[in-house]
Formats: C-alpha cells, sequence, structure tokens
C-alpha cells in the first residue's frame, strides 16, 4: 500500500510538473517531455471576395480557381480550364462564381469532389 502511495504521488508530481510547463521531469523513473507543436497552413482557408477570386483566372502565370456555393476549387490542373477557360463550356473564364451555371451543367457538381479546396467565397 506504501508502495502504491509512493508512485502515485510520484505521478501525481509528474504530471503538476508538466502542467506547470517543466519540459522534463524525472521522478522514480517516470519521465515526461514536452512535445512542441508546429502549426501547420491547410489549404482551404483562405476567404476570398469576388474580386480576389477574379484575380485567378488561369492567365499570364496565375493560378485558375471558381466558386461553387461559396467553396473555391483551385482548377489550374484541369485539363478542360487550360489556361483559364472552360473548353467545354464557352465563355466560362476562370476567377468567377460558377454556382448556377454548374447546376446546368451535364457532369454537375460530381466533378468537384477530386479538387483541392483552397479556401471560402465571401458572402
Amino acid at each position: 500500500m506504501k508502495k502504491l502511495l509512493m508512485i502515485l504521488g510520484s505521478l501525481g508530481l509528474v504530471i503538476l510538473l508538466a502542467a506547470c510547463g517543466g519540459e522534463e521531469a524525472t521522478d522514480e523513473g517516470v519521465e515526461t517531455e514536452e512535445v512542441e507543436t508546429e502549426e501547420v497552413e491547410t489549404e482551404g482557408d483562405q476567404v476570398f471576395t469576388l474580386e480576389e477570386l477574379g484575380e485567378y483566372d488561369g492567365q499570364d502565370g496565375n493560378d485558375a480557381y471558381v466558386a461553387v456555393d461559396g467553396v473555391v476549387y483551385d482548377v489550374t490542373n484541369v485539363e478542360q480550364w487550360a489556361g483559364g477557360e472552360h473548353a467545354p463550356a464557352g465563355g466560362l473564364v476562370a476567377g468567377d462564381d460558377y454556382t448556377e451555371e454548374i447546376e446546368k451543367a451535364p457532369h454537375g457538381t460530381d466533378v468537384l469532389e477530386d479538387l483541392p479546396i483552397v479556401g471560402t467565397l465571401e458572402e
């Protein structure tokens, strides 16, 4: 019983030291280390205005982005959007919101499933 109380007390001390910011605490062979976490920028966290989205028209070395239902997709590497123009549907140029147009398209929203999401469109 005495040994169990000593172990529990030691464990409590280790937890307390770790919570107080101790980088490493050792007591009765129990060690804890503070692990540094690194913030990683993820795709999909940028918020675009319609004007900002317009800069991503696929022209002059710009990436090509389109918005659908408030989500901004990267179509830069999609063959049908080469040069920022949607070949099968003439008149569509990257850098705009095509929510209404995609509903009328034969492929619908299925083509969006594998596209990288780069952000959202500000309402």
